[in-house]
């Protein structure tokens, strides 16, 4: 008589969740760094245009013995 086969089983350890939900993302995981690399990149933007649109800052005074004709003299 030919043996029967018998279906081999996987063996599982310890307790096996029945109903495991693949978790819904909001963003692609795909693009998830692009799109926040985009975001990053418009905050730095937006940083710069403000810091360099505002009004400079008035001239104070020069500092005790400062001298602008020695300082003409030797940028020639």
């Amino acid at each position: 008589m030919a043996k029967k086969q018998k279906k081999s089983k996987e063996r599982q350890f310890g307790k096996q969740q029945q109903s495991v939900k693949e978790k819904k993302h909001l963003i692609d995981p795909k693009h998830k760094s692009t799109i926040w690399t985009v975001i990053i990149v418009i905050a730095l933007i937006i940083f710069f245009i403000v810091n360099n649109t505002r009004e400079t800052p008035s001239e104070g005074p020069y500092p005790t013995n400062y001298d602008h004709k020695n300082v003409e003299a030797n940028s020639n």
